[in-house]
């Protein structure tokens, strides 16, 4: 998780649409991000797993 200072930091505006950068809303994690969920890969596969996104399936080859 970041600190609380982090979060502070990232909601203010910034001065170039180039500094905004995303995090999981669920860990806070800042690196593999996927937009169309809000999530990191991680998060992304532990939720899939559970079930709790709908029509989201786990890839198996």
């Amino acid at each position: 998780m970041p600190k609380k200072s982090q979060w502070v930091r990232q909601q203010r505006p910034q001065k170039y649409q180039t500094r905004n950068y995303n995090r999981c809303r669920r860990c806070g994690r800042p690196r593999a991000y996927l937009r169309r969920f809000g999530l990191c890969r991680i998060c992304l596969r532990q939720l899939a797993h559970e079930g709790m996104i709908p029509g989201l399936t786990k890839a198996s080859w």
